[in-house]
């Protein structure tokens, strides 16, 4: 789950990260209270949105008058944003950050991940920031140190006194440098993070450290220890599917093709959708209704992806482990009724209780196409778009 720029900047602050002071608008009034309250002369304003890329887009602006601050806000408040992130739909913006602006001297990067290949989590640090931390990769890797993090969310001093060194750090940056890698590492562990990031870290002319912007995606898996960052989800950065997805517990991801897949497993969600490209066609979703699921709850999933107008034929393949296939087919049976259907439904399911799922399905007189096996349902539904 992704949460927004001054929420990430207020978990920092808990862990001794140095914040520009800041404040959140919602509304115009909102504005006028927060320039009178942090005494600003100028200030600068960025949309909170679910999305990077927000300067490029012209979504962070600098006021260099209080009476600009709430002109910009004013503009900015309700933006819509596009761009490769957020797809063609955009994402709208509800609130702005206004911060006191800082001046700068030179940019850092800092952020933590988790290594997948070594199993354990990463400070990934490099004294080109502002950049995509992927571009500095790919041009400049010797730009790069990778620190490792231990498990209770610590990192070793004499990893700190490497870090402070590549950096280019001295002296007093050093120890505020060293103080905030520890603060990010601990904020990552403690959060079930899958990424924290600050870019840029600043460097003030007085020789100071400062998080300019904070970036931090948490592990779902991981929300029910994290009762204070689930409360923040915020269903309006979302699209309508991806928000009625997550109210049944679904895992959805819009796509650009236009052959709806419904599946049971992640696993098989790729192999689906590998051999749909294999017979020419474009999955428009990844939806997995997960092992166990009910007959509302593949009923719900169905109507996400009816309701999706690039979808231009539908793809069920469910192996029947966990769940039963009668269930599958009811669930489809009373979508389908409820909605209708207006393109061609591939039917694929194997498992448990099989053939009762196959006569639920031809009982009901419902056009649907059946395959018994993965390539040929496949082939199926790419032949009828």
């Amino acid at each position: 789950m992704n949460i927004h720029e001054y929420e990430a900047k207020e978990i920092l602050k808990r862990y001794d990260v140095p914040i520009p002071e800041f404040a959140i608008a919602t509304k115009i009034h909102d504005v006028d209270v927060i320039v009178k309250r942090l005494k600003l002369k100028d200030a600068v304003v960025k949309i909170q949105v679910h999305a990077g890329g927000r300067g490029k887009a012209g979504g962070v602006k600098f006021a260099k008058t209080p009476d600009e601050i709430v002109k910009v806000a004013e503009q900015l408040l309700g933006m819509k944003m596009v761009n490769n992130q957020t797809g063609p739909a955009g994402v709208i913006a509800h609130k702005v950050l206004i911060s006191r602006p800082l001046e700068i001297k030179k940019e850092y990067y800092l952020g933590a991940i988790i290594d997948r290949d070594k199993a354990e989590p990463l400070l990934i640090a490099s004294p080109e920031g502002g950049m995509e931390i992927e571009e500095v990769a790919a041009k400049h890797p010797d730009r790069i140190l990778k620190v490792p993090i231990e498990l209770d969310g610590t990192v070793r001093g004499f990893r700190l006194v490497s870090l402070a060194k590549f950096m280019g750090w001295k002296g007093e940056m050093a120890k505020i440098g060293a103080q905030i890698a520890r603060g990010v590492a601990k904020a990552f562990v403690d959060t079930d993070a899958s990424l924290l990031e600050i870019n840029p870290l600043v460097e003030s002319p007085d020789g100071k450290l400062w998080a300019l912007d904070a970036k931090l995606s948490i592990d779902d898996n991981a929300l029910f220890r994290q009762p204070e960052i689930a409360s923040w989800y915020d269903h309006s950065q979302q699209t309508p599917s991806e928000v009625a997805a997550k109210e049944y517990d679904l895992a959805y991801i819009a796509l650009d093709g236009s052959i709806g897949c419904m599946v049971n497993g992640a696993g098989l969600a790729m192999a689906t959708m590998d051999i749909i490209k294999y017979y020419g066609g474009k999955p428009a979703n990844f939806l997995d209704v997960g092992g166990g699921a009910s007959k509302e709850k593949v009923a719900a999933g169905f109507k996400i992806i009816l309701n999706d107008p690039k979808v231009k034929a539908i793809l069920v393949n469910i192996f029947g482990g966990i769940m039963n296939c009668a269930t599958l087919a009811e669930g489809i049976i009373h979508a389908v009724k409820e909605m209708g259907i207006k393109v061609p439904l591939v039917v694929r399911m194997e498992g448990t209780n099989v053939e009762e799922g196959k006569k639920l399905l031809g009982a009901s007189k419902l056009p649907i196409i059946t395959a018994d096996g993965l390539s040929e349902a496949a082939k199926k539904v790419c032949e009828v778009i």
